[in-house]
């Protein structure tokens, strides 16, 4: 099962790349965001039960930067509500 689990989180993560790469996917949207972040979280469980604790610091690392990316798009999205909403009482 954990073997599984890692399968699926290398191929979150790299699906989410290559949709980048080919711009059928942006860079800075949600729903790479939430794939990178499920992938690495799917590969950091793998590499902790194998011990591989290099492996784990970065996807823990980039489960982070996806964090920390998701927290400033939903910043953004509720400022332009906010703008939106003030705009329509006017």
């Amino acid at each position: 099962m954990i073997d599984v689990l890692g399968w699926v989180g290398a191929a979150l993560v790299l699906a989410a790349y290559a949709l980048v790469s080919s711009k059928r996917l942006a860079g800075d949207g949600a729903v790479f965001q939430v794939m990178n972040i499920l992938g690495a979280v799917a590969l950091a469980v793998n590499s902790a039960a194998s011990r591989a604790w290099p492996s784990v610091a970065v996807n823990v690392a980039w489960v982070g930067i996806g964090a920390v990316a998701m927290f400033r798009l939903a910043r953004r999205q509720k400022k332009r509500q906010s703008e939106y909403q003030g705009a329509r009482m006017r």
